[in-house]
């Protein structure tokens, strides 16, 4: 049967079941009772009492769900038809298939018998062949024929059922059908009801809106008046503020030509200050040169001393040597006592300095944070009268470190020191003292205070590795050459014999046929092994192949490579052991550099002819780079002609490099021979470039140096006067090196005043790039459009210079292509050309006429000037595009000598402007540039100027040309927004005029002003009076009475349903809780005379069908509404007026739940600023919303906080409900609305959208009385994986946060389910807390979850349960079950380890056990043995077990735990006490419930000597005997005899038509490993009487070998039958196979051989 959950899960046609009856038998079957919420008062009245009876709910359910069921049967039976149709086509179609097969076997049966006669046997092969296929086809296809017919049988059957149960239900098929037409008729009434009201609403909003517009008028004539004096008052302010900007303007004007001018100057005063540096420096240098000429005097006087002193001492009789090195001894020492001392004071100064840099930083803070330092009262009676603390530690330290010397204190001559990051020199040791003097101190503080105000307050105590530079790798020279080893006489000897040994053993000569080898006995492929432009950090790979070249064998090994490469180089090389002349081996090698620096090695190997050698080198990525011309002439030109040349700049090294082409930093564009400038000619200073040229040539000057007087000047003036006195000191050490030879004191006090003036210069850098860039910019010599860029490596780049004359003479300019790799040095480019002057010029070249309108007109006149001594003749032309709005008056003329012209110019834009102009016009930007053109006679360059308008119109522009309002009912109306746009750039005001009665503009009733650009929304309210189709045109009048039209149209829709309420106020609703309110959706449509009352429909459409009408609510998914039932279908009602009153059931009316689900949502928490500003300082920062993840604690803890602290909130939603006519076919698909129609009139209209009502829910929420806290909060219990059979409790408690007692009740919950409630619940007082104790205890594998209900008078709580059954399973790694441990010899041991590995989600225990050990063993082993039971399984696997009663396999661990993911490793031990091939037991693993998750058959066997045979014919029985077999005694004497073991194998040749295949078998000879010592490891194995098994055709490989302990050897036996056999007869020969390892075992072979078809 049918239920309702199996309908929704299920869908239409899942829900038969042949075992139950496929309908209720009565209406209390469908679920409904006497509580249902349709309750009689509800009930409609019907059309005739006489005639229709009323109809409770229960019995329209009751037909709804019959009517779903009937749809469902018939379903069915189509879907059973079907499969039948389908069976018998597919039996067909088998049936056909099976007789073709039938024929083709006749077909080839016959050709079979054909060839037969004429003895074709190819043919016959593949006819035979063919034959069983078809064979197997068919009865393949038969199998085929017997499943369809019992499918087929099997679907009839069903098919047979369905049309019973159809035949059953065939008289509530009917009764169902009479339901359906009553109901129909039962809606006439409360459409006419529902008309009736709209009629009487649409009369009062009449009214109400004729009121609000007589209000809209009133308003909008107080707003013109306010507007009209905000304009007057607006103008008033601009011209205000236009007098006060023009002021401003002229004081900023003024301010910035003092700038100037100050610049300039100071510009001077460096350039000077720089020439005296250089001077200086000069001066230096010579003095340098002449102390280096003293140095060398005075070392040569020395050397002639050391000689004489040498000549004493021997003429003496002494050591010479020994006098001298005591000599040197003592100058060196006096050399390091006097670095110490040096030490010790650069040490002291060192510590003074940073001291005194604290003390700085200190006074800094105090100034900063004074609150921080409060000032401490210090008695007078304490105050030291030494002075500053900087004395007293001065004097400290030198009672610390020492008096020193003065006169022995020589700072040596240093090198300028590179620029610290702070811009001052780095100290080193050397470094002089007056440079700690305060006042250098505190220059270099105050000169820097913009960074030290970034820095930490607090240093370190110690320098971090941070802090040091990095250093470029250097290979040390010891690295790259042999260390002498000092050893004495007799090591010495030791290793000369070693090595000769050594040499003897490995290195031979190699002499072949009287010929001996000489030369690399190995052959590299390629010769060098050449990294090329490797790069740091990546990793290159080569192999190379090297090849025997010898005569003969040799052996090649890897001696190593170079050591200072082992850092870099690592080789992979396999020995491939002896090889053959010709033959090769490989050798990978993996270079990873950690250096950018050129390598160098080799290899180096070992042959049996003496070592040989790769070499390896390694090369970095390098650039080489060059230009094709160094030299651009440009040769002569006219002023304002534009000349290009292209140079080549290309690079030919493998490095790539980024380059930028930038002028020269000494030189700029310099005017060689400057021409005279005539009269009328601006001069180049009272051009607009003038003021460039000469910044220019001042920042050229700037970059030599600055001035000493300025080194003081910083970038703020508090610095400037701090450094005064610091700078007048410098100056006067500058001064006085000029006068008096430099000391080395003086020459460091002067390189650093060169460094504090490169500092101070490196502030003005910023300037000197703009004026660079400036200057470059308006140069007339200047590079193309490609001025920097990337050049690749073997690439080339086309860079461009031009030339554009703009005075007349002799230019030329120096550019600089500087490239980013640091090896790359700069490659100079001279450019030069000559200009020449035009006779005839325009003073005004830019023309601008402003702002023009179209279709108006514009004049200017422009002046033309003429320098020559003669009248001249000019044409003036204007651009052919433009020729139809623009002219020039008069077309030609004649200027006279040394005078001016003036031309008049007219505008007159028109609207095709646009598409004439081209180019010359900017459409966004409105912006006109015209060039204008004058031919002079005689001139070859004409003369140009331009022309700028900003050409606008006046237009008014809509965002769209139409507006489509859609469908809009006649209770609602629809509003949308269009933008109108200003595209003038002057404003203009706007009226919207004329507009229809429905319709309202908003705001300010459609006037209002618009600025230049602006665009503003225009709201468009339209209001349906009655369904029909509106059209209209809203008109805007602008300013200049220009009419702009926006069309308009709409569609008035009249839908067939209404609802009793469109607006819901749910009460106060706890979150987490929900609300349930009722409203009705009435169908008052009971008649399609349109001339009596206003009926449903669209427009003009069709009317709407009286009769059923179906609706959907279409809710938000994320909103917490649900409304049910969201779909249904409502009766039309009476046509006849009733009353009012809802309780006596006078309309048919439907109802709707509509439940809201309040839910709590993340708040934003602002802080409120604190008025104690220590507060605000708090080091704690909370941290972010999207940092916390919703699953954590922490998320769930503050969304309960939120919860308590939660304030309310108010929401409000607007719900579609979507109309259709007829009835809905599936009311519990939402989403979907499906219906079928069942009014039979033709004129019934198609289901539309329009219809469409619009539900408005006002949600509020408040703080629920019983929360939750434990698990932080969490109303969700997840007992997450627990292992089936097993129960896990856990706690959930609540606490009651209201201020009144609550009763607790809950609901009940499954009881065959895994969860379940364990205690009662009890009445909760305010404040008061309560635990639940929820128990899970699953028995499936598989999810689990459940809801349980906490009841309260005014709220729920619900607990959401869930968790997961488990089953453990756990992976063996034993391959196949079986642990064979092969031989192993008594009383020794081998051992094993498999893995057992948790592949669940869950811990698993686990224990293993054996069966030699278990307490059934005896039990198991009371049957027959396998042996004498071969066609039965054994019941015991356990084998041979060890004579002393311990067991032969040992297990460890036996039991234990594995947690999720991981493994455990299992170690088994087999250790046999004697001999025996049989060796066996059986592990179990057990998990969970004592299950057996796998079996693991462990094997062995044992042997009391080394060797062993396998691989024969099994000759005896797996099981041992318990009885000691004797020995063979010998028949003359009483001695033992060992008797051969005897090993049996069987070859079958395979013989097929003409064919036969020798018959192969193998036996395994093999030496166990054995811990003893043992006279002889290996075992040699022989075969006696080859020769006789060769005649029988047996063939063994090999007969004879050795093997190494732990191996196997196979022998290889291999039999064809030999000519004239009788491939019926057996062949058998036996023959010995003796071992020889601790001792000597013979074996008899038997071989039996036969041949088998």
């Amino acid at each position: 049967m049918w239920t309702d959950e199996e309908t929704e899960d299920e869908g239409t046609g899942e829900g038969f079941k042949d075992e139950e009856t496929l309908f209720p038998k009565s209406v209390d079957d469908f679920g409904f009772n006497s509580d249902s919420s349709w309750d009689g008062d509800e009930a409609d009245l019907a059309v005739d009492f006489d005639v229709i009876k009323k109809m409770s709910c229960a019995e329209r359910s009751r037909m709804f769900k019959l009517r779903t069921n009937l749809d469902q049967l018939d379903s069915l039976h189509k879907q059973k038809e079907y499969e039948v149709l389908k069976a018998r086509e597919e039996l067909k179609a088998c049936q056909l298939r099976v007789a073709e097969l039938e024929k083709q076997r006749v077909d080839v049966e016959e050709e079979i018998s054909k060839q037969e006669k004429a003895e074709n046997t190819a043919a016959l092969f593949r006819l035979r062949a063919l034959q069983r296929r078809l064979c197997v086809e068919l009865q393949g296809e038969e199998d085929l024929e017997s499943q369809i017919e019992l499918v087929l049988g099997e679907n009839e059957y069903e098919l047979c059922q369905v049309e019973v149960e159809q035949g059953r239900f065939s008289s509530l098929r009917r009764e169902v059908q009479r339901d359906e037409e009553e109901s129909e008729t039962q809606r006439g009434w409360e459409a006419n009801q529902r008309l009736q009201k709209e009629e009487a609403a649409m009369r009062r909003a009449e009214l109400r809106k004729q009121l609000d517009r007589k209000k809209q008028m009133n308003s909008f004539k107080e707003q013109e008046v306010q507007h009209r004096k905000a304009v007057e008052d607006a103008v008033k302010n601009h011209k205000k503020a236009v007098r006060f900007l023009k002021e401003t303007m002229s004081r900023i004007h003024q301010k910035e030509t003092e700038k100037e001018l100050r610049s300039r100057e100071e510009m001077e005063r460096r350039t000077q200050a720089v020439l005296s540096l250089k001077s200086k420096i000069t001066a230096t240098k010579e003095n340098i040169c002449a102390m280096q000429a003293r140095d060398q005097a005075k070392a040569a006087v020395q050397k002639e001393e050391e000689r004489r002193i040498r000549e004493s001492v021997r003429r003496e009789g002494g050591d010479v040597t020994k006098y001298m090195y005591q000599q040197k001894r003592l100058q060196e020492f006096e050399r390091q006592k006097q670095a110490f001392e040096e030490q010790k004071k650069s040490r002291k100064v060192e510590i003074l300095s940073k001291i005194l840099q604290e003390e700085a930083q200190m006074e800094k803070r105090k100034k900063l944070l004074p609150d921080l330092f409060p000032k401490m009262q210090k008695s007078q009676d304490f105050m030291p009268e030494s002075g500053k603390p900087s004395d007293k530690l001065l004097q400290y330290l030198e009672m610390t470190y020492g008096e020193a010397d003065d006169e022995n204190y020589r700072p040596n001559w240093r090198s300028p020191s590179p620029m610290s990051e702070d811009g001052g020199p780095i100290s080193g040791k050397g470094s002089s003292g007056p440079d700690l003097s305060p006042g250098s101190q505190d220059y270099t503080e105050d000169g820097d205070s913009e960074e030290e105000a970034e820095e930490s307050l607090a240093q370190p105590e110690f320098t971090g590795l941070w802090d040091q530079k990095h250093k470029t790798y250097k290979i040390p020279q010891d690295e790259t050459r042999p260390r002498p080893i000092t050893t004495n006489k007799m090591e010495q000897e030791i290793l000369a014999r070693t090595l000769e040994k050594h040499r003897s053993g490995i290195v031979r000569k190699q002499v072949v046929v009287g010929k001996e080898f000489k030369g690399c006995p190995f052959y590299s492929k390629p010769d060098v092994i050449h990294f090329k432009d490797f790069e740091v950090g990546k990793t290159y790979k080569k192999k190379i192949m090297l090849t025997n070249s010898t005569y003969t064998i040799n052996f090649c090994k890897l001696v190593g490579v170079s050591e200072h490469l082992r850092d870099f180089i690592y080789l992979h090389f396999d020995p491939p052991g002896l090889m053959s002349a010709g033959m090769a081996c490989d050798l990978g090698v993996t270079f990873k550099p950690m250096i950018n620096e050129d390598l160098f090695g080799e290899v180096t190997f070992l042959a049996q002819t003496g070592p040989f050698a790769v070499p390896l080198k390694c090369t970095i990525k390098k650039c080489e780079l060059a230009v094709d011309s160094s030299l651009i002439d440009f040769g002569t030109h006219v002023v304002g002609e534009t000349i290009s040349r292209t140079i080549t700049l290309s690079n030919r090294g493998a490095l790539g490099t980024k380059f930028n082409l930038v002028t020269s930093a000494s030189s700029s564009a310099v005017r060689l021979t400057p021409e005279p400038s005539p009269l009328g000619q601006p001069t180049p200073r009272d051009s607009p470039h003038a003021d460039v040229v000469s910044e220019a040539k001042g920042s050229t000057m700037q970059d030599s140096g600055e001035s000493c007087k300025e080194q003081s000047e910083g970038p703020d003036h508090s610095s400037e006067t701090r450094n005064h006195k610091a700078s007048k000191e410098k100056c006067a050490s500058l001064s006085s090196s000029e006068q008096t030879p430099l000391v080395p004191k003086q020459q460091n006090q002067d390189m650093a005043v060169a460094s504090d003036l490169m500092s101070t210069t490196g502030s003005r850098a910023e300037l000197l790039e703009s004026s660079a860039q400036e200057l470059l910019e308006t140069s007339e010599i200047k590079p193309g459009e490609v001025t920097e860029g990337e050049l690749k490596p073997f690439g080339f780049v086309k860079l461009q210079i031009m030339f554009t004359p703009t005075i007349p003479g002799e230019v030329q300019m120096d550019f600089d292509i500087k490239f980013s790799d640091p090896n790359s040095q700069s490659i100079p480019v001279r450019v030069r050309g000559v200009a020449i002057d035009v006779p005839v010029w325009v003073s005004k070249p830019n023309v601008d006429l402003k702002i023009c309108m179209y279709d108006r007109l514009y004049q200017d006149s422009i002046p033309v000037h003429s320098r020559v001594n003669t009248a001249v003749r000019a044409t003036f032309e204007v651009c052919k595009e433009l020729k139809n709005h623009m002219e020039l008056l008069p077309k030609s003329g004649y200027i006279q000598a040394q005078s001016t012209f003036n031309v008049q110019l007219k505008f007159l834009p028109r609207l095709s402007l646009m598409e004439d102009a081209g180019g010359y016009f900017d459409k966004e930007t409105g912006v006109l540039e015209v060039p204008m053109t004058i031919h002079v006679a005689d001139q070859t360059r004409p003369l140009l100027f331009a022309v700028h308008a900003v050409v606008t119109a006046s237009d008014l522009e809509f965002d769209r040309k139409e507006v489509d309002f859609g469908h809009c009912s006649i209770h609602e109306s629809v509003q949308t927004s269009v933008h109108l746009t200003n595209k003038s750039l002057l404003p203009q005001e706007f009226g919207f005029v004329g507009i229809p009665k429905y319709v309202d503009v908003q705001p300010n009733d459609g006037f209002g002003i618009l600025l230049p650009m602006e665009t503003v929304e225009i709201d468009i309210i339209f209001s349906a009076k009655k369904a029909k189709e509106y059209s209209f045109e809203l008109t805007c009048k602008s300013g200049i009475n220009r009419d702009f039209k926006l069309s308009c149209k709409a569609v008035g829709v009249h839908p067939p349903l209404e609802l009793s309420h469109s607006l819901v106020q749910f009460g106060a609703t706890a979150v987490n809780d929900k609300s349930t309110a009722t409203l009705y959706v009435v169908n008052s449509h009971a008649s399609r005379n349109e001339f009596t009352h206003p009926v449903p429909r669209i427009g003009k459409g069709e009317i709407a069908p009286v009769g059923p009408t179906s609706f959907e609510f279409v809710y938000p998914e994320d909103s917490d509404i649900t409304i049910t039932p969201a779909v249904g279908t409502v009766l039309p009602g009476k046509s006849k007026k009733e009353p009012p009153s809802a309780s006596k059931g006078k309309k048919k009316q439907k109802q709707a739940s509509a439940k809201q689900t309040a839910s709590e949502k993340n708040t934003r928490m602002c802080d409120t600023p604190r008025a104690n500003s220590n507060e605000n300082r708090s080091p704690f920062n909370p941290p972010k919303p999207g940092d916390i993840p919703p699953d954590s604690d922490s998320f769930a803890a503050a969304q309960a906080s939120l919860i308590r602290s939660f304030k309310g909130s108010f929401k409000r939603y607007i719900i579609p409900c979507f109309v259709a006519s007829g009835k809905s076919a599936n009311r519990n698909d939402p989403g979907h609305l499906q219906y079928r129609l069942t009014a039979k009139s033709a004129f019934s209209p198609p289901t539309s959208p329009h219809n469409t009502l619009y539900l408005e829910l006002h949600c509020p929420a408040v703080v629920p009385p019983l929360v939750v806290i434990s698990d932080h909060g969490r109303s969700t219990v997840n007992f997450k994986e627990v292992a089936a059979g097993q129960t896990v409790v856990k706690r959930v408690t609540v606490q009651n946060i209201s201020h009144e007692p609550l009763e607790l009740g809950s609901t009940l919950l499954d009881p065959n389910g895994p969860f379940m409630l364990m205690n009662a619940l009890r009445p909760l007082q305010p404040g008061a807390t309560h635990t639940l104790l929820v128990s899970f205890s699953p028995a499936e594998d598989k999810k689990f979850y459940e809801t349980l209900e906490i009841r309260t008078s005014n709220m729920t709580l619900c607990l959401n349960l869930s968790g997961i059954g488990i089953y453990p399973s756990v992976t063996c790694s034993a391959e196949g079950g079986i642990m064979d441990f092969g031989y192993v010899l008594a009383n020794e041991s081998s051992t094993s380890v498999f893995k057992l590995q948790n592949t669940s989600s869950i811990p698993v225990n686990y224990n293993l056990k054996q069966d030699s050990v278990s307490v059934k063993k005896h039990k198991d082993q009371q049957g027959l043995p396998s042996f004498l039971t071969p066609n039965k399984e054994p019941q015991s696997l356990v084998g041979t077990q060890n004579n002393s009663g311990l067991s032969v396999f040992c297990v460890s661990p036996l039991e234990g735990a594995i947690n999720p993911g991981t493994s455990q490793d299992i170690t088994v031990t087999f250790q046999p006490d004697h001999e025996s091939l049989y060796y066996s037991d059986r592990l179990m693993v057990e998990i969970v419930n004592k299950e057996v998750a796998h079996v693991i058959h462990l094997k062995g066997s044992s042997r009391i000597h080394t060797m062993f045979v396998d691989g024969g014919d099994p000759l005896d029985v797996p099981i041992e005997s318990l009885a000691d077999l004797p020995a063979k005694e010998d028949p003359e004497g009483n001695e033992l005899v060992e008797l051969m073991k005897p090993v049996l194998l069987t070859l079958k040749a395979a013989c097929s038509e003409n064919t036969l295949t020798p018959a192969v078998r193998e036996l395994q000879v093999g030496c166990i490993r054995s811990t003893q010592p043992l006279a002889k490891k290996n075992v040699e194995f022989s075969l006696d009487n080859l020769n006789s098994l060769q005649q029988k055709g047996f063939n063994v490989d090999p007969g004879k070998g050795a093997v190494d302990p732990g191996q196997k050897k196979s022998i290889t036996v291999t039999w064809a039958p030999p000519s004239g056999h009788d491939m019926t007869q057996p062949v058998s020969i036996s023959t010995q196979l003796t071992l020889k390892g601790d001792v000597t075992e013979i074996y008899k072979l038997t071989l039996l051989a036969l041949v088998s078809s």
